[in-house]
């Protein structure tokens, strides 16, 4: 079973984080091999390989998630990337993160749009007002 969940998680990742996800699990290879492969198995190939939410609201939630966790730049700049790569539009990403700021308020939420930013900067996209 491990096996078949590890190949399906990683269909999932790179399907939604192509180059972005593979660069992270192999960053954790020299460290914490184990823990690129529980991402790889649990998160991708068990919950995001659930069929009831598609993979646009699967990011919106992960980007609110880490928003008001805070102190999650690096893994924001990650699903703010797959956000984009599954489809939803630099004003649906900005919307989200700033849904946010009655539950987590003003700090938290101005440092995810700074991450946004610098990813649609490097996207060359533009947000429609």
């Amino acid at each position: 079973m491990s096996n078949e969940r590890y190949t399906r998680g990683w269909e999932k990742l790179m399907q939604i984080d192509g180059e972005g996800g593979k660069r992270v699990i192999e960053s954790m290879r020299d460290i914490a091999p184990d823990l690129g492969k529980y991402v790889v198995e649990f998160a991708f190939g068990e919950i995001y390989a659930r069929e009831v939410l598609d993979l646009k609201q699967r990011q919106l939630i992960t980007i609110a998630s880490l928003t008001t966790q805070g102190g999650c730049e690096p893994q924001l700049n990650v699903h703010i990337n797959a956000a984009l790569n599954v489809g939803l539009s630099p004003n649906e990403v900005i919307e989200a993160i700033m849904h946010c700021i009655p539950y987590t308020g003003f700090p938290r939420v101005l440092n995810a749009v700074f991450v946004a930013k610098q990813i649609f900067e490097e996207r060359n996209l533009k947000i429609m007002n």
